[in-house]
């Protein structure tokens, strides 16, 4: 028993060292597992930042012409999402202007909008928005709802002192003043609430892909699989547990940078427990281990990761519900999302680090994330028993021949030449 518990340590050991050995001897591995990981967040982070959208370019177009309707302009121009271009004749040159992308939004203030004001009369103010982009229809939107409530705050207080009934003032200002208070993203911007999860999912892709270029690299040179083709085959579920923990071992540096040191550069929001994310994430990786040698069955060149990344990496990104909301998706979408340890991921991660939940808290999301590792485990079984290390058998097999028959041919003699 001793024996086989030794003879089995020392086997976990040698895959464990030679499948180290050939990741950080391979420079397409390499990039997958350090490069990626390390660089992808920070690009991506400095281009959303500055996180919010600022200075959307709006031209007026003023029919009134008043005090009242350029201390409208003054105040809307003064918010931080609107930058006043100038002013417009009328509608039809406002939207030229818009339409050739001088402007990205037209505020039309009507007629009478100073006189009606004076006398407590609702006066509506048109706001055109191109609607290319919703976060600048957002900018704006909200740059007009604080001039609103700006003005009407002045206009009751004017009234107020004034001793205008009360019945006049509440047709002006806010009758329901509310105020919001956002929980767990403290900046308020793209950035914070996008990246937070797009950060699990680049450590998803990595991992996946990563693990799956070794099919290609196994089959191209077989010899990396370290099997003597004519002896007996290494057990396979040993084999699988060594790698995954060269996996693990390589992948924890890059994990550390992406879960605390990208947050703290970017001021993203850090309100979870590490040591519970880093238990959280724990069957992610596993998971996603697994996935990669799964896909290795599909992959028989290395180029061909690239495929794959391609073809499913923005499919991941809808369906995990980060940039549309998946109890909104059909049962199918929802079920293909569910399938993915990023999904699972991704929304245990941004709860955990954006509002400080537990891990009990997301026991949904750790929980499928423990099935997936074991469901992914015994597939990959089956993947690396019935498809890579029989590859990877005939490849070695067919390379023993081919060395045997070139040694046998530069061992045989010579024909001697007779000189003429």
């Amino acid at each position: 028993m001793f024996k086989s518990i030794a003879s089995a340590l020392r086997l976990f050991y040698d895959v464990y060292v030679r499948q180290f050995r050939t990741i950080i001897h391979d420079g397409g591995l390499v990039i997958f597992f350090l490069f990626l990981p390390l660089a992808y967040p920070v690009i991506y982070s400095l281009i959303y930042n500055p996180e919010l959208v600022r200075d959307v370019k709006v031209v007026v177009v003023d029919h009134d012409r008043t005090p009242e309707s350029r201390k409208l302009v003054q105040r809307f121009d003064a918010t931080q999402g609107v930058s006043v271009l100038g002013y417009a004749a009328d509608l039809g040159e406002g939207r030229r202007a818009m339409n050739s992308h001088h402007c990205y939004g037209i505020m039309e203030i009507p007629a009478g909008y100073g006189r009606k004001l004076g006398q407590g009369a609702k006066s509506p103010v048109v706001l055109y928005c191109e609607m290319s982009l919703l976060l600048r229809y957002r900018a704006m939107l909200i740059s007009a709802t604080e001039t609103q409530l700006a003005l009407g705050a002045e206009i009751q207080a004017q009234e107020i002192d004034n001793a205008v009934p009360m019945g006049a003032s509440f047709r002006i200002g806010d009758p329901m003043p509310i105020e919001n208070i956002d929980i767990g993203v403290t900046q308020g911007g793209f950035d914070s609430f996008i990246m937070i999860g797009v950060l699990v999912f680049i450590l998803h892709q990595c991992i996946v892909l990563s693990v799956a270029m070794m099919g290609g690299a196994y089959r191209e040179r077989p010899e990396l699989f370290y099997m003597n083709p004519f002896a007996r085959p290494r057990p396979v579920l040993l084999s699988m547990l060594a790698r995954v923990l060269v996996v693990m071992t390589i992948i924890v540096g890059p994990i550390c940078f992406l879960i605390h040191y990208v947050p703290l550069m970017f001021a993203f929001p850090m309100a979870g427990n590490p040591f519970q994310i880093f238990a959280f994430l724990l069957p992610m990786v596993i998971a996603c281990c697994f996935l990669g040698e799964c896909v290795q069955a599909l992959v028989r060149q290395r180029e061909d990761v690239f495929v794959i990344w391609v073809a499913t990496s923005l499919m991941l990104v809808f369906l995990s519900g980060l940039t549309w909301p998946r109890f909104a998706m059909s049962g199918f979408w929802k079920a293909v999302g569910d399938l993915f340890p990023a999904t699972w991921g991704m929304e245990g991660f941004v709860r955990m680090n954006t509002d400080g939940a537990t891990l009990n808290q997301v026991a949904d999301c750790y929980g499928a994330l423990w099935i997936q590792a074991v469901a992914y485990g015994l597939l990959a079984y089956l993947a690396q028993r019935f498809s890579v290390m029989p590859d990877v058998k005939r490849g070695l097999i067919k390379r023993a021949l081919i060395q045997r028959d070139l040694a046998s041919r530069r061992s045989a003699p010579q024909p001697e030449q007779n000189p003429e």
